[in-house]
């Protein structure tokens, strides 16, 4: 019988700890099916801080170094700068990179370092029981923010994706989503084009995922995939931002 969808070897054959209905797992196979047909499974190395994605070392079959919070840009960056032949990413949440970690990850883009960042957008911090975030919307209920984000008192949320794409050194900035088949294809060939940047040695490159966290959120699996599409993509437009390379093959 011919196998027409199989297990990427890019992840190992465990179980995640991720909630029902997450969608950190998609992203995961997303960024492991892109390392292995590029071919640079042995030669990557993932850095990951804390947040939901804190075990991902335990999922992701490459090398992985762990970050303090917020620190991963500056963690991969002496990783680069030290094995400038690997492939470094960060794998990022936006509690982790919009908040602790916003110097970092500016400084690492206006650095231009050659390193590839993924970055997991769901308003929320998803580990520590659904505070409010950077990303959280306007009106959006959290832990912190018992009658919704304010933004006279909480100011507004943070477009990291139109933030980085002002700075010189990011020469590749795409926002994307995983709610639908169709925009799955497309996270997927986003996040390769970013990878297929740094083994030009051309760049900082940061992927920016919608994803959906339905626990803290309160709702169902799909019903938290139609909130994502209802109230995060017209705050956070779906796009490419910036492609310094693209008309040029970065093979």
């Amino acid at each position: 019988m011919a196998v027409v969808f199989d297990r990427t070897n890019g992840l190992q054959k465990v179980d995640t700890h991720y909630c029902p209905g997450c969608t950190h797992g998609i992203i995961h196979r997303l960024v492991a099916e892109v390392l292995e047909e590029l071919d640079v499974l042995g030669n990557a190395i993932g850095v990951v801080p804390v947040g939901c994605s804190v075990l991902a070392y335990n999922y992701f079959n490459c090398d992985t170094q762990e970050a303090s919070h917020g620190r991963a840009p500056a963690v991969a960056t002496g990783v680069k700068r030290t094995n400038p032949d690997k492939i470094v990413f960060t794998y990022q949440g936006d509690g982790d990179l919009a908040s602790i970690g916003t110097a970092e990850i500016v400084h690492a883009a206006a650095r231009g370092e050659k390193i590839t960042t993924i970055f997991v957008n769901n308003t929320t911090y998803g580990m520590t029981g659904g505070q409010m975030a950077p990303t959280t919307l306007v009106g959006q209920k959290a832990t912190t923010a018992q009658n919704g984000r304010n933004p006279e008192t909480q100011g507004y949320p943070i477009r990291v994706s139109e933030l980085l794409a002002t700075l010189t050194g990011a020469v590749f900035v795409e926002r994307v989503a995983v709610d639908s088949p169709a925009n799955v294809r497309k996270a997927k060939k986003a996040i390769k084009r970013a990878f297929e940047v740094q083994q030009a040695g051309k760049g900082f490159g940061i992927v920016e995922v919608l994803s959906t966290c339905p626990t803290n959120w309160g709702l169902t699996p799909v019903d938290a995939l139609q909130w994502l599409r209802d109230n995060m993509m017209p705050y956070y437009p779906v796009q490419n931002f910036r492609d310094d390379l693209k008309n040029e093959e970065v093979k």
